[in-house]
C-alpha cells in the first residue's frame, strides 16, 4: 500500500524578498523553501525534493498535510493560563520519584518539590510536568495510590502558586487525582493505551493531552521499529491521534511526542531528531523530550546523566530548528537562555 508524507526542508533565515518561494511552518519562527515528498510502498521508499513555489503540483494525497504544516498551532489553554506556540516554549521536568534516571530522590518532600517547580516557572518554564513514576528501563511499577500520594500534594502547592502544571502518568486514577488537584494537561508516555480508562478521563475532563510514541504500552522500551523509524513513528502517531480525536478529544487539544529513547536505538533517535519537522504534518504541536537522555552519553564518552547539559541544550536547539513547539527539559534556566539567544538571532534575520 502506497503511503505519502511531506517533510519541510531547506529552511531559510528570513522570508524577506522570497514571496511565493517559502512557506511558514505552523505559524512559528521558521520558513522553508522546499518539501521532501516521501512515497513508501512496502520496503521501497522514494524521496523527491519539491520547491515551495511548485507546491500546487504535489499529489492530491498530501495537500491536506501541506495545509496542516502551515496552520498555526492553537494556544494551549491551561486553566487561567494560555501558552502560545508562535515561538518555542519550555516544560520543566519535576520528578517526585526515588528512582528516575536523572533526578530520582532529588526532592525529598512535597514542599521541597513545589519550591523547585516554582523556581522553574520563575526561570521561564511555561509549565511544570510533575511525575511520580519512573519510566526508565527496568524501573519497578508503582501502585497508583503511591503515585497519587507523591504527586497530589506537590500539584496542590504549585497550583496555589499560580504555576501551570501537567501530570506525567499513564494511570487513569492518577490523572483524575492530579487534574482535581490543579493539573491542567495530561502527559501520557503510553498515549492513553496503558490504562483502559485513561482515554475516557481525558475526554471527560476537557484537558489537553500529550500522546507519546513508545515501543509498547506494556513494555515502553521494546523496539518495534523497522528500517524507516521516522516514518514508522509518524504512522503510529497519525493513527493514534486519529483514534483519540474520533473518541471525542479534539485535535486542538492533542500534542504529540516522538518518544526519544523509548524503544529506540541511537540511530533511531538521531534520525527522529533530524526528521522532526515531518511530525508537523500531523497538525498538532510537537513535544520534544531529549533532556539528559542516554543518547547524549552514547555520543560523549558515556557522560553520566548529571553531566549532559551541553548535549541537552544542543538537542533542544536542534528540535526548535525543526519546528518543535514544546521542549521538556530538566535544566530550565539554561534552555530558556539558549532559546532567547536563538530568538534574538531569528528576530535579527527578519528585520534585515
Amino acid at each position: 500500500m502506497l503511503r505519502t508524507y511531506l517533510r519541510p526542508v531547506a529552511f531559510v533565515d528570513s522570508p524577506v524578498g522570497l514571496d511565493g518561494q517559502v512557506a511558514r511552518l505552523a505559524g512559528g519562527l521558521l520558513w522553508h523553501s522546499a518539501y521532501e515528498l516521501i512515497e513508501r510502498d512496502g520496503a521501497r521508499v522514494r524521496r523527491t525534493l519539491v520547491p515551495v513555489a511548485d507546491a500546487d503540483r504535489l499529489p492530491d494525497a498530501v495537500q491536506p498535510v501541506r495545509a496542516r504544516l502551515a496552520e498555526p498551532r492553537p494556544p494551549l489553554r491551561l486553566g487561567e493560563r494560555t501558552i502560545r506556540f508562535d515561538q518555542p516554549q519550555v516544560m520543566g521536568i519535576l520528578n517526585v520519584t526515588p528512582d528516575s534516571f536523572s533526578d530520582g530522590g532529588t526532592h525529598p518532600d512535597p514542599e521541597a518539590a513545589a519550591s523547585a517547580g516554582i523556581a522553574m516557572a520563575q526561570e521561564g518554564a511555561a509549565l511544570v510536568d510533575v511525575g511520580g513514576e519512573s519510566t526508565r528501563p527496568g524501573a519497578a511499577a508503582v501502585w497508583e495510590g503511591d503515585e497519587i500520594a507523591r504527586v497530589a500534594p506537590v500539584i496542590e502547592r504549585l497550583a496555589r502558586a499560580g504555576v501551570a502544571i501537567s501530570i506525567d502518568t499513564r494511570n487513569a486514577g492518577t490523572m483524575e487525582a492530579a487534574l482535581g488537584a490543579g493539573a491542567a494537561l495530561v502527559n501520557d508516555v503510553s498515549a492513553l493505551l496503558g490504562d483502559a480508562r485513561a482515554l475516557e478521563v481525558v475526554q471527560r475532563s476537557g484537558a489537553p493531552v500529550i500522546l507519546m510514541h513508545a515501543g509498547d504500552p506494556r513494555d515502553l522500551h521494546a523496539r518495534t521499529l523497522g528500517p524507516q523509524p521516522v516514518l514508522d513513528v509518524y504512522d503510529w502517531l497519525d493513527a493514534r491521534t486519529a483514534a483519540v480525536a474520533e473518541a471525542g478529544v479534539p485535535r486542538s487539544r492533542i500534542l504529540v511526542d516522538p518518544g526519544i529513547g523509548f524503544g529506540k536505538t541511537l540511530a533511531d533517535n538521531l534520525a527522529l531528531l533530524n526528521g522532526l519537522a515531518l511530525f508537523q504534518g500531523l497538525g498538532c504541536a510537537v513535544v520534544l523530550g531529549a533532556s539528559r537522555k542516554r543518547m547524549i552519553g552514547a555520543l560523549s564518552n558515556e557522560a553520566p546523566a548529571d553531566r549532559r547539559l551541553g548535549g541537552s541544550v544542543a538537542l533542544a536547539l536542534q528540535g526548535v530548528m525543526q519546528g518543535a513547539q514544546l521542549l521538556r527539559v530538566h535544566d530550565v534556566a539554561e534552555t530558556v537562555q539558549a532559546l532567547r539567544v536563538w530568538r534574538g538571532l531569528r528576530d535579527e534575520a527578519l528585520v534585515r
